[in-house]
């Protein structure tokens, strides 16, 4: 009698290296949804830069209490998250007439909530994988 191979082991030795397309098709799902969890994780991030720029603008337009401190948090991370470009007191655009600092923060950290959004959706697009191609 002989031996009977089992066919669940290759009977070639590179058989078994040899990229499959189950296992391609898997992996390429496995990189898409990383790709896709990433570019949500971008845009989020982006998205809570904007909300903090945004309610920094709010607490100064609404003179709101610097004891206080979540509006202090939320101050000192906005001067951050402000890139040095759209500053509240030397950013893009600059007003020296009554309620200068409302107008300067709204101004500018208006627009720096803008570039954050525009940049995060630019970048989520970039990251996110396009749909898979129907045929493969």
């Amino acid at each position: 009698m002989s031996p009977v191979a089992d066919p669940a082991e290759p009977t070639d030795p590179t058989q078994g290296s040899v990229e499959t397309p189950t296992r391609t098709r898997r992996r390429g799902r496995a990189v898409r949804r990383f790709r896709s969890g990433l570019a949500q994780v971008v845009w989020v991030l982006c998205s809570l830069a904007a909300l903090v720029l945004a309610l920094g603008a709010l607490f100064i337009a609404f003179d709101a209490n610097t004891g206080n401190a979540l509006v202090t948090f939320v101050l000192d991370l906005a001067d951050r998250l402000d890139l040095g470009v759209f500053d509240r007191n030397d950013g893009i655009k600059q007003w020296t007439s009554e309620n200068a600092q409302t107008k300067n923060a709204l101004f500018n950290w208006g627009i720096g909530a803008l570039v954050w959004l525009i940049g995060g959706r630019v970048l989520e697009r970039v990251i996110r994988p396009s749909e898979p191609d129907p045929t493969r």
